[in-house]
This record gives structure tokens, C-alpha cells and sequence, in this order.
């Protein structure tokens, strides 16, 4: 069974903070769930947090980039966060290149390359003032 993963939604970013080791099944229900909340909150960028990611393997490399290429047909940016330096030694081992994605030390810096992607408007900055609007296992609030 899949495990869950969150997708945060701020302003026009959804942050999907990966906690977990994921098994394929996981990557593949979230890369339907991202492309989901994409179609339903119209945001324009990804922001996928693997800094708690110890390990990946190729399936999990090859859809980081599929999320992203998908993301990018849907008007959207993704930036990875927080990559362990044995994680992007074996992306480089396993010769993987994330096409498409563009890769920041830690969140603050990911929110700030997503944002000059694109100017907030009045409603962003308020829903930004709101807090989270959380997609997840129990819960759901836009």
C-alpha cells in the first residue's frame, strides 16, 4: 500500500514535503495526486522538499523528472529542495539528470525562485497571510 504524502498549498506553490522513503507506488500516486491539485488550485509551481530523502533509485529519478515535465504541460514550475549529497551522488551514478527541474539547498530558497516566476496578485498574498491549505490522507482545506 501506498503511503500518503501532503501537499501543501501556499499562494500559487504547492510544497510536497517527501518524509519518507518511497517505494514505486508511492512516487506514482504522487505524481497523479501533484497533477491533481495542479488542475484543481491552478498553481504555478512545485516545490518537492527531499531533504528527510536518504536514498533513491532510478524509477524514483526518472519520475522526479516526469513530475516535472507534466508540471510544465500544465503551466507549472518545479524546483527540488534539500537533496543529501549521497542522493545526488547516485543520481550522477546512475546517470540521471533531472531534466527540467531545478534544484535549491532548502525551501526558503525554492519559494523564492518559484515566486519570481510569477507576480503575486492581491488574492495570492492573502492566501498566503491565510496559512497552508493542506491535500492529504484525512483532511482537505482550500
Amino acid at each position: 500500500m501506498a503511503i500518503k504524502i501532503p501537499i501543501l498549498k501556499v499562494g500559487r506553490v504547492l510544497v510536497v514535503p517527501i518524509q519518507v522513503d518511497m517505494d514505486d507506488a508511492t512516487v506514482l500516486q504522487l505524481q497523479d495526486s501533484i497533477l491533481n491539485e495542479l488542475e484543481r488550485t491552478g498553481a504555478r509551481g512545485v516545490l518537492i522538499d527531499i531533504s528527510l530523502l536518504e536514498m533513491v533509485d532510478s524509477f524514483i529519478g526518472r519520475m522526479l523528472s516526469d513530475i516535472a515535465a507534466m508540471a510544465r504541460i500544465m503551466d507549472a514550475r518545479t524546483v527540488v529542495v534539500g537533496m543529501q549529497p549521497a542522493v545526488a551522488i547516485t543520481l550522477v551514478e546512475l546517470g540521471l539528470e533531472l531534466g527540467g527541474v531545478d534544484t535549491v539547498l532548502n525551501v526558503d530558497e525554492g519559494i523564492k525562485l518559484l515566486r519570481g516566476e510569477f507576480v503575486l496578485d492581491d488574492d495570492d498574498a492573502a492566501s498566503a497571510n491565510e496559512g497552508f491549505s493542506f491535500s492529504g490522507e484525512s483532511f482537505h482545506r482550500s
